[in-house]
């Protein structure tokens, strides 16, 4: 056990900076998988209302390094090739 006072602030912050990760990625895996869900259900309306909002989890889990930049770029690239393919 940490036994000095920065030490002991460090496991706070540590504990801190987890509980946001976690909160975060789950966000995103849920918003993706909601998106996904919309897709693979062809349609086309909902898919197209959670496109802005999945974007901008994407774009705030790259932010905070929960996800790197590129891959943020490619989910949502993937994505809105699907969705402008299903609104065909």
């Amino acid at each position: 056990m940490a036994n000095t006072y920065s030490a002991l602030k460090r496991v706070r912050q540590t504990e801190q900076r987890t509980e946001f990760n976690h909160r975060s990625r789950s966000r995103l895996r849920h918003q993706i998988r909601l998106m996904r869900r919309a897709l693979t259900e062809k349609n086309a309306q909902k898919a197209g209302a959670l496109l802005p909002e999945t974007f901008s989890v994407i774009d705030r889990a790259a932010k905070a390094g929960i996800i790197k930049k590129n891959t943020a770029a490619r989910y949502k690239s993937n994505l809105h090739t699907r969705v402008k393919a299903l609104a065909k």
